[in-house]
């Protein structure tokens, strides 16, 4: 967190923060109908079920009775609140508005590893900029975190909506765009196979998705591939429109160098969220972990345009920060030193003992040492262990005779090593 806050104003973004809920109908229809249903719904307060109409409750109709029951909803992404954040402040704010937000996030999910009810999203994002610059700089964001967390080889995947629409426009399906992307964007999870099948059900006829196939075959340099994609969407203008916009962020790649991340198009790259109108991206970890995404985002043309605020384009990214915590533990790439917060623990010999540790401690933290005293006065084997556990590094001993000398007993609990000392010589030691 402190390395993506640090990297966050590095970048010029300013921090903000949006309630845990918000408003049912700020939230639905925001995210396609499987969004939708993972939306965390809170019950009126009070006697929800007293305004139900019980005609709704016979028929079982959900729908219905949810709506009469519930107005509130917790947050499912950052995204959203911020547009309507954006938009109820809009006379407050300089344009274009760079934002970034460390905050939890719900999703009514069935959890499983790398899928949570409740996990942080870390999003940085930029209204009031059509900028393709913007879509460099958060790739550039993107690589400069995790070259900090030390996380080499993460993929970040580039694609662009807007040839996503100009492949349905080809094969005749503009019509079925949503049901396409959905379908599309789960290519990774059950194959090009389950795509199709469930495209079919959907009603995307077998002559469209026979147009499909070289969308799955596409190989080569990004070059390439981008040159195949134009001959596909030769008819499509808005196709050809996102193959540009596409173009520009590659070109940028070849001047400007990633550290640790390896740039990447996929077409196939759809992400599921209804907002989405240009460039979108999604990092995969290392290939070395078996996870999904652990950060996406994208271009969304008039996500305020919904709560009054035409005209106003964005993009933005998000780091999903429990997924990458699962990477780097699974890389061992956590330093000892987040363990290992507590520099040293005063041992607790009694109550007047203890008021002497307190004391010094007082004096230590003054000077930013951390340290704590053990909260009961119990056996020393134990006390002992609980700093071995938590990788304390020393321990302090202070009974009637360090009291009556003003002084303590540091033992080192790596050496063994005893010595005595002040309240100065501690001071020196630990700064």
């Amino acid at each position: 967190m402190d390395i993506m806050r640090t990297s966050f104003v590095n970048y010029g973004y300013q921090p903000i923060e949006t309630p845990s809920f918000e408003k049912s109908e700020t939230l639905m229809g925001k995210y396609g109908e499987e969004g939708d249903r993972l939306i965390f719904k809170i019950l009126n307060s009070g006697d929800f079920l007293k305004k139900t109409d019980i005609e709704y409750l016979k028929e079982k109709n959900s729908l219905k009775v949810t709506s009469s029951i519930s107005e509130k909803a917790l947050k499912y992404d950052l995204t959203v609140p911020f547009a309507r954040y954006v938009v109820q402040h809009q006379n407050d704010l300089t344009f274009p508005f760079k934002r970034s937000q460390i905050q939890p996030v719900w999703r009514a999910d069935r959890p499983q590893k790398g899928r949570f009810r409740e996990f942080y999203q870390c999003d940085a994002d930029v209204v009031g900029s059509k900028s393709l610059w913007q879509e460099v700089e958060l790739i550039q964001l993107y690589d400069d975190v995790f070259s900090q967390l030390n996380l080499a080889g993460v993929v970040i995947k580039l694609n662009n909506r807007k040839v996503l629409t100009g492949i349905a426009e080809v094969i005749g399906a503009e019509d079925k765009l949503i049901d396409f992307t959905i379908a599309l964007d789960k290519l990774d999870k059950i194959g090009e196979v389950g795509v199709k099948t469930e495209m079919l059900s959907k009603g995307i006829t077998e002559g469209a998705l026979e147009k499909l196939t070289p969308l799955f075959n596409l190989k080569g340099s990004t070059t390439d591939q981008l040159l195949a994609l134009k001959n596909i969407l030769a008819t499509s203008e808005t196709g050809l429109k996102g193959i540009e916009e596409l173009e520009f962020i590659c070109e940028a790649f070849q001047t400007l160098e990633l550290k640790v991340a390896n740039l990447e198009l996929d077409v196939t790259l759809a992400r599921g969220l209804n907002y989405y109108t240009g460039a979108i991206v999604e990092v995969s970890p290392p290939k070395t972990v078996q996870l999904g995404s652990i950060g996406g985002g994208g271009r969304y043309d008039d996500l305020t345009g919904v709560f009054g605020l035409k005209n106003m384009s964005g993009v933005g990214i998000s780091f999903g920060l429990d997924r990458i915590y699962l990477v780097l533990e699974e890389l061992n790439l956590f330093p000892p030193t987040i363990v290992a917060n507590t520099k040293v623990l005063f041992i607790n010999f009694g109550d007047k003992e203890s008021l002497y540790a307190m004391q010094a401690m007082a004096v230590l933290r003054k000077n930013k040492i951390a340290c704590e005293l053990y909260p009961d006065s119990a056996k020393m084997g134990k006390q002992m262990g609980y700093a071995d556990k938590r990788a304390i590094p020393y321990v302090i001993l202070a009974g009637d005779k360090e009291i009556s000398n003003q002084s303590f007993t540091l033992k080192n609990m790596k050496s063994g090593e005893q010595s005595d000392c002040n309240i100065q010589q501690l001071l020196d030691l630990f700064n």
